[in-house]
């Protein structure tokens, strides 16, 4: 098993909503860039979304996603994993991200979305618990998996789920 680090956080001071993933795959780490597999279809949901290239520059991305006040991170600051699912994180081995200093830096968030079940479930079970009470309500929303292992949906059907994002930030 591999000990693995997870990526910065991508945030503006204004951002208004966090995305969570677990903790990115192979692909991404080794490219340190957050959804790099070329089959997730993160970036493809979020430029429908937003309108813009999901095929532009990974820092035009990281740009967009700032401007439109959408945050970036992941529930796991370092695990141990086989590969690339999540289904292989040794539970034992998982520290979780710093979001008490994160929210403090970034106090506009007022919607959480987690891309799939386990970034919900670390969440919820490591995260929430050891915030302050005016954190621990901050809506926190699960949202299919973007992931190429997440076959059981169609593009079309996360597409419809994710457009909850662009609700929350029109709000």
């Amino acid at each position: 098993m591999r000990k693995l680090t997870s990526l910065a956080a991508v945030a503006s001071a204004d951002a208004q909503v966090l995305i969570l993933g677990s903790m990115p795959g192979q692909q991404s780490l080794a490219q340190q860039q957050y959804y790099a597999h070329p089959r997730n279809g993160f970036w493809k949901i979020i430029a429908s979304l937003f309108s813009f290239n999901p095929d532009a520059g990974y820092a035009d991305k990281l740009l967009f996603l700032q401007q439109h006040q959408l945050a970036l991170w992941d529930v796991i600051q370092s695990c141990e994993r086989h590969g690339s699912l999540d289904s292989n994180i040794n539970n034992r081995s998982i520290i979780s991200n710093d979001f008490s200093s994160f929210f403090s830096h970034h106090p506009q968030i007022k919607h959480i979305f987690c891309n799939g079940s386990r970034a919900y479930q670390e969440y919820q079970q490591r995260v929430k618990p050891q915030l302050p009470a005016n954190l621990q309500t901050l809506p926190c929303t699960r949202l299919p998996s973007t992931s190429p292992a997440m076959a059981s949906l169609s593009f079309e059907q996360k597409l419809i789920a994710w457009s909850e994002i662009k609700r929350a930030v029109s709000e």
